[in-house]
């Protein structure tokens, strides 16, 4: 089997796809099931409703010919009478005006649904085309409609045939009935008959309306490259939404690297890790963290620091579990109050130091660090998992100490 052809149309239509022909005016109709709708409605309602209308047009037949001298001499009242009886025969009618019209109107929108398009008023010079015109004649659309104009002249026929041989000896007798009983023997075989020859029109119908979806189905198939073309308008480029994100990871960078400087400590690992801390206090709630990052982003978190006299700690199991449970904004976990209190009074200590003198502050050692919180404790790694990243200072950091 010979391998499909990108150009062919294989794929099923998306809904962008059929959105975008909706709005254009263009979804799944059939004519067929529309008019057999609408005749069967108007067969229906004369067949209920014949008997009151043609009582109707007789009484304004003979109201008609019956004329009066006042009539005669004076046309404002001639016309009064005419308009009275017009008047009368419609409202007779109005009842199957009235359901013909919603069949009508609903109809239509039993494939495809309500739509109402702009587009479609808008004027297509394209279809101008005597080129175009002429492939639509030997296109595989008209050979269908061609098809069913065929069927339906057949259909049509055979039945309206079968209706007249089966009344034939009523028809006959038509001729020995009195005027009244023969109009109404008459309208009873006229309905009957179009009740039947409009049946016939409801098989070519139900086989019209399967065969419109299937085809507008296939007619809006895709090939597999506009699939892949609606799918790139739709997502974005690849390349351009990686560079877009590159653009914001750079932004939250930079505006991560403007809070290094206000922060009040930066906790090292000593150089894998760097996690910036303030505290505001008097505002009420745990130190958060303002800056954090690995690798080369630590690095420039304690250059900065170093060029802004924020004070460094080196707290290699304190530094991994702030970088580990903690984001951008967020308050410390609870389980690290104490060793970060720790810290930040060593901060504080260190400050007074450094304006007033006296005894420099000792540097904490052995910080309260729960050891499930260490990402590189064999007890983290028994209840989290192994950690994304490996550590490459883990080999010379202590486990709850600071390097001196």
């Amino acid at each position: 089997m010979a391998e499909e052809s990108d150009a062919e149309k294989t794929e099923p239509a998306s809904e962008k796809r059929l959105e975008q022909a909706r709005e254009e005016g263009d979804v799944p109709r059939s004519r067929e099931l529309a008019t057999f709708a609408v005749l069967m409605a108007s067969g229906a309602g004369l067949w209920m409703t014949g008997g009151g209308i043609l009582k109707s047009l007789s009484t304004a037949m003979v109201s008609g010919l019956a004329l009066t001298r006042e009539q005669v001499y004076n046309p404002d009242v001639l016309l009064r009478r005419v308009g009275g009886d017009i008047a009368d025969v419609l409202i007779t009618c109005l009842p199957v005006a009235f359901a013909v019209m919603l069949v009508a109107l609903a109809a239509p929108l039993m494939i495809g649904g309500f739509l109402f398009s702009a587009k479609s008023f808008m004027p297509n010079f394209g279809k101008l085309n005597p080129a175009r015109g002429l492939g639509n004649m030997f296109s595989k659309n008209s050979l269908v409609e061609l098809l069913k104009a065929i069927a339906k002249t057949i259909v049509v026929g055979a039945v309206a045939w079968l209706v007249v041989m089966s009344q034939k000896d009523a028809v006959m007798g038509l001729a020995v009935e009195s005027v009244s009983a023969g109009s109404m023997h008459v309208i009873q075989l006229l309905g009957a008959a179009f009740l039947f020859i409009v049946g016939g029109l409801g098989f070519i119908a139900a086989i019209d309306a399967p065969y419109q979806i299937w085809h507008y189905a296939d007619k809006m198939k895709m090939t597999r490259q506009e699939m892949i073309q609606e799918h790139k308008e739709s997502d974005g480029n690849p390349q351009m939404k990686g560079k877009i994100r590159q653009m914001q990871r750079e932004m939250s960078r930079r505006r991560m690297m403007a809070n290094v400087p206000t922060a009040d400590v930066v906790v090292t690992n000593p150089t894998h890790y760097a996690v910036a801390l303030k505290y505001a206090d008097g505002q009420g709630g745990a130190p958060r963290v303002v800056a954090k990052g690995a690798d080369d982003v630590a690095a420039k978190i304690r250059e900065i620091a170093r060029e802004n006299g924020v004070a460094l700690l080196e707290a290699p199991a304190l530094a991994r579990a702030l970088h580990q449970h903690t984001e951008i904004d967020d308050e410390i976990p609870e389980a690290l109050y104490a060793a970060v209190a720790e810290v930040l009074a060593y901060v504080f200590q260190l400050r007074a130091y450094k304006k007033a003198g006296g005894r420099y502050p000792d540097r904490p050692t052995r910080l309260a660090v729960p050891r499930q919180l260490d990402p590189h404790d064999p007890l983290f790694e028994s209840k989290f998992g192994k950690p994304a990243s490996d550590n490459p200072d883990n080999n010379t950091d202590t486990a709850n100490g600071a390097t001196p």
